[in-house]
């Protein structure tokens, strides 16, 4: 299993049109909020302290939780490759179990996520640097880690049940593209949750990327929140956070982070038990 994930990590980042196609949503989402979006976001929230650097850190969050599904979703395009070009036969009648070979797939996706998310995580607090505002201190930084470990195992586990389904290289393309496109609606990260209609707002809180997405914002705004929300009221403070998508409400209650853990945790073993059932049916 570690040869084959070691092949795959490999084939990846030499692989320089998938890298790209792998971070196409993270770069059209980069340019997105530097040309309009993010100053359509701040010209709709009323000034208040550290407002530029809660921002930033409102649009960070949702690039890492992009990042985690985009990478691993490329990463998954060797799955596919050797599939269209039959060379999963080849491996298929080596000694290699399937078990280990379809974990190979697997493990590789995780640890691609895993290294391009910290890639973002290491410019953001590069960006906060520069830009005059604080870098994340270890103890946020480790909480960021953890949630994209979470994150991208979670990612990795739906992306392993959608790349059962293809079989040609055009068609997982063609997947990836609209799915990348549609992540940043979906995830409520191009657009704050508070100011999508009711019927988005429900699919959002239920989308598993959404509480990735939750996640990071809850560990990056904490300090900037600390100082905006200072001297204004709690009601001010929790209207913003249910805006904004640092937490949700769902049949009256607010989520809290313990929720959204088990969530995505249960996300990641429902849908690999689904990959694992649908793959040996598949061979049967």
């Amino acid at each position: 299993m570690i040869t084959v994930t070691k092949r795959n990590i490999l084939l990846y980042f030499r692989d320089k049109s998938a890298l790209f196609f792998s971070l196409l949503a993270v770069i059209i989402m980069v340019v997105l909020y530097g040309t309009f979006l993010g100053n359509l976001i701040s010209d709709s929230l009323p000034d208040f302290p550290a407002k530029k650097w809660l921002l930033l850190s409102w649009i960070f969050a949702g690039i890492l939780a992009v990042t985690s599904v985009t990478t691993t979703l490329g990463a998954f395009g060797t799955l596919v490759e050797d599939r269209s070009t039959e060379t999963a036969l080849d491996f298929y009648a080596s000694p290699i179990k399937r078990s280990a070979l379809f974990g190979g797939y697997l493990l590789s996706s995780i640890i691609v996520g895993f290294i391009m998310c910290l890639l973002v995580l290491l410019t953001a607090n590069a960006i906060f640097f520069f830009s005059g505002d604080e870098m994340l201190p270890l103890a946020q930084l480790v909480k960021v880690v953890g949630v994209i470990s979470l994150s991208v195992i979670s990612s990795s586990s739906m992306i392993l049940l959608l790349v059962s389904f293809f079989k040609t290289v055009k068609a997982f393309a063609a997947a990836s593209t609209v799915i990348g496109t549609l992540l940043g609606f979906l995830a409520g990260i191009y657009i704050p949750i508070g100011n999508l209609p009711g019927y988005l707002q429900t699919i959002i809180k239920f989308f598993p990327t959404s509480h990735s997405a939750a996640l990071f914002r809850q560990v990056l705004m904490e300090s900037p929140m600390q100082e905006t929300f200072a001297r204004a009221p709690a009601s001010a403070k929790q209207e913003f956070l249910l805006d904004m998508g640092v937490f949700y409400e769902i049949n009256g209650d607010l989520t809290s982070p313990l929720f959204s853990v088990l969530y995505l945790i249960g996300i990641a073993i429902l849908f690999s038990i689904l990959a694992a059932a649908f793959m040996k049916r598949k061979r049967s």
